[in-house]
């Protein structure tokens, strides 16, 4: 009787250790209204729940696609700031590359000098910088811009290559960049929060020698809470490919993007959050 009882401890131990393990952003369901992330549709392959850490500190969330080597989304408080400029040094994120415990983002040339990293370890899972420097056309597009932060720790954990695709640089200059620093402050007037979550649909093409999605389309969605109940929301579409960008409700955002994925079904937010 007694080993039997040892045997279900050791077995509850371990079933709460993997469910710390896969719990899809355990650490960090503030991002999300309500804590709650996107239904599964928009989930790849391999996916990978990062918790966007910079000095012992979250700052945003991020479903990550292995296999692609870009995110799916990344979401966040919007808590627009000043902003910084484009940074010399990029970010990896060490939990992509094996298993250890280094939780904070860091550079590469950190990781190889003080961990014993290989540059192949590293670039296995994830897009690394060698792979944004050569791209025709096309720019480092953060998901995650580090205008929407008001301090400078997030603000610069942004700057992570977990939160970029490539982007059509025209776009990514251009209309989009008027969604994010014209019309997103705009539409959040009188907003006491503001839950954000941007996108990339994966598309039939890659850069940087195969290794890099190259995605067909970028969106955002945006949930605004007056006090504790959600008022409005929006959301917005690009083809990865043209300086256009269409801004819609974030029902219709979710239908477009059921079509894009073929489901049955997409939930960026809870229900809560008005489709009109």
């Amino acid at each position: 009787m007694l080993w039997l009882l040892l045997l279900q401890v050791l077995a509850s131990c371990l079933w709460l250790g993997h469910s710390e393990v896969v719990m899809p952003f355990a650490s960090c369901p503030q991002f999300f209204y309500g804590g709650t992330p996107p239904n599964d549709v928009l989930e790849p392959k391999k996916p990978a729940w990062i918790c966007q850490r910079y000095k012992n500190s979250y700052h945003f969330a991020t479903l990550y696609d292995r296999d692609g080597r870009i995110p799916v989304y990344s979401a966040y408080i919007y808590q627009p700031g000043s902003g910084i400029g484009p940074e010399s040094v990029w970010f990896v994120e060490p939990q992509l590359i094996s298993k250890n415990n280094l939780k904070d983002m860091e550079t590469e040339l950190f990781l190889i000098e003080n961990y014993g990293f290989t540059p192949d370890q590293i670039k296995q899972s994830q897009a690394v910088d060698d792979d944004y420097s050569h791209l025709l056309g096309l720019s480092r597009g953060r998901l995650n811009p580090s205008g929407h932060h008001n301090s400078t720790d997030s603000q610069t954990a942004t700057f992570t290559l977990t939160n970029v695709v490539p982007m059509d640089k025209s776009l990514y200059t251009g209309q989009w960049n008027v969604y994010e620093f014209t019309t997103m402050p705009e539409k959040s007037k009188g907003c006491t929060t503001t839950y954000v979550i941007t996108g990339a649909v994966p598309g039939n093409t890659t850069v940087a020698e195969g290794r890099v999605n190259k995605p067909s389309h970028i969106w955002s969605a945006a949930c605004c809470l007056v006090g504790t109940q959600p008022k409005k929301a929006w959301g917005a579409i690009a083809d990865n490919d043209q300086n256009q960008l269409e801004v819609l409700s974030l029902g219709e955002l979710e239908n477009r993007l059921r079509g894009h994925y073929g489901a049955t079904e997409v939930t960026l937010f809870k229900n809560a959050c008005p489709r009109q």
